[in-house]
């Protein structure tokens, strides 16, 4: 099963890690693939990856929780490729402070920018266009901390998640009939760059237990491969094996805490 040939499909954070391997699916498939992104040389590369395989592409830097760039952005992709028929709102970020008793409240703002004022303006730019056809595909990457959110991804990054879940929630509930599929992906812990910025980055013998982008990759085109008569409103991707992150909890707790306040080692 494949995405139907002369879909246009808009993936954010599509330089790295799920998006990338996201645009790579989707392109194969024969979907015209707009990259977005704040880091032009990295949607670069993987434009070139995606042309050097037959495919369509096209790359724009921006910063998708700037309401200008979005507009700007799908001005851009009509005019080249016309309407955008699925969107995966795949960006993401997390704060370096885990803990809300230390947690900055520009961090917060960041956090909730990102993960989920970027997917409502997002959305709201290509629903138009989608209700009109009587046809689209918003598919959102939240996780499961939104499900049971922790230290690990802390209070903004889940907060956000949930959010954004109950958004793509109330688009499904509101718009189904109108012919929108929303579909949120929920992973579970996966190996993607943002665990660099972890209080305990995982070590590379943790990482090759957990998801990898190609497996949510999977999960996003099986969604927008399958008949537009059939949605997933939502699908789980987690790891086998859950591994102890009991110690990794407990550094977390006080990655930003201010002097005096953390336990001595």
């Amino acid at each position: 099963m494949a995405t139907p040939n002369g879909t246009t499909a808009l993936i954010t954070g599509a330089g790295s890690g799920m998006g990338r391997e996201t645009a790579l699916l989707l392109a194969r498939d024969g979907a015209a693939v707009v990259l977005v992104g704040r880091r032009q040389d990295a949607l670069d590369a993987v434009a070139a990856a995606i042309r050097a395989e037959g495919g369509t592409a096209l790359a724009l830097a921006a910063d998708i929780t700037r309401a200008a760039d979005v507009t700007r952005v799908l001005e851009r992709v009509r005019a080249e490729l016309g309407p955008v028929d699925v969107l995966v709102n795949n960006a993401g970020s997390a704060s370096s402070v885990l803990n809300p008793q230390w947690l900055p409240h520009e961090e917060w703002r960041e956090v909730l920018e990102v993960n989920l004022t970027a997917v409502f303006q997002l959305s709201q730019a290509v629903l138009p266009d989608m209700l009109e056809r009587g046809a689209g595909t918003i598919v959102t990457v939240s996780s499961l901390a939104a499900v049971t959110p922790n230290l690990l991804g802390g209070a903004a990054y889940g907060a956000a998640k949930a959010g954004v879940r109950n958004f793509m929630t109330f688009l499904h509930n509101t718009f189904r009939n109108q012919g929108l599929r929303a579909i949120t992906v929920l992973p579970g812990e996966a190996d993607t760059p943002i665990l660099d910025n972890r209080a305990r980055p995982p070590k590379p013998e943790e990482r090759a237990h957990m998801v990898q982008p190609e497996d949510v990759a999977e999960a996003i085109r099986l969604a927008v491969a399958l008949p537009q008569r059939v949605v997933l409103q939502e699908i789980v991707v987690a790891p086998t094996r859950q591994r102890d992150t009991s110690g990794d909890l407990e550094i977390s707790r006080w990655a930003g805490a201010p002097a005096g306040a953390a336990p001595q080692a």
